[in-house]
């Protein structure tokens, strides 16, 4: 079921059904998409209710505009993940973010602390100051203006990230604008979000890939610095760790969500 705010309800296993369980929100990486998790969906059910959304920006090149600065700053982002659970308004929540979807989970739970029950953040950190996209747009130049298969998107970004990408694509055309994304990652260059993750409270699961986009020693140590945060570096992964190494990422997940679940 899908929503006027692009919210999608995958449901909850019949087993899951009634235990007082909250619900499970997904939410996904720069350039991603809801439906890039549908192979963690099934188990996840067993679990709670899981919805999916796509973030602004990422719902159709069609759907971009204009935005201001206001509208790429990650609060923007927080505020709408707010809105989101608080339209499902079935209880606290578990978000389960990848990449800047991690970055908006743990900065809701420190803004919204009545809204979310725990957290699992997926290779993201806090500092990223100093890096910028530059680089990016050499690369970008070189992308097709349509993907014909995603034999073409493996070719290009290999088995992992080509099936991602191709999955987030709209019939293999990008689904929102390259500048925009660009200028969303450009803010996690100029500030941090240290504050935000002191802030927080509830349960977190910290996963970092051994091949990781973050800055080393910055997931460790922001297990260090929470007493409520379990810290676990994924050997042999890349970025896109709920893909790579499927069964350690569920095997994970699914001992963080059991542990919360029998003691809330």
């Amino acid at each position: 079921m899908e929503n006027e705010v692009g919210l999608v309800d995958h449901g909850v296993d019949a087993a899951a059904a009634g235990t007082g369980s909250g619900p499970i929100v997904l939410l996904h990486g720069l350039m991603g998409r809801g439906r890039t998790w549908h192979r963690q969906i099934p188990w996840l059910r067993r679990y709670g209710r899981v919805f999916t959304f796509d973030a602004a920006f990422h719902q159709g090149a069609a759907a971009v505009g204009e935005p201001t600065a206001d509208d790429l700053s990650t609060e923007r982002f927080v505020a709408d993940v707010a809105e989101v659970l608080t339209w499902i308004d079935l209880g606290p929540a578990t978000l389960i973010g990848h990449s800047m979807g991690g970055l908006h989970a743990w900065c809701a739970a420190a803004q919204y602390p009545e809204l979310i029950s725990g957290v699992v953040v997926e290779d993201m950190a806090p500092d990223f100051r100093g890096q910028t996209t530059g680089t990016w747009q050499p690369w970008f130049t070189s992308w097709p203006e349509r993907f014909a298969s995603l034999a073409e998107a493996t070719e290009m970004f290999g088995p992992i990230a080509g099936r991602y990408f191709y999955e987030a694509f709209d019939d293999g055309r990008l689904h929102g604008s390259i500048p925009v994304w660009a200028a969303l990652a450009e803010e996690w260059g100029s500030r941090d979000f240290w504050t935000q993750w002191a802030a927080v409270e509830v349960p977190t699961l910290l996963l970092e890939a051994e091949y990781t986009v973050t800055p080393p020693g910055q997931m460790a140590e922001m297990a260090q610095r929470s007493r409520a945060s379990t810290y676990l570096r994924v050997p042999g992964a890349g970025h896109l760790i709920h893909d790579d190494a499927p069964e350690l990422f569920r095997g994970a997940v699914e001992a963080f969500l059991s542990k919360n679940r029998f003691s809330a």
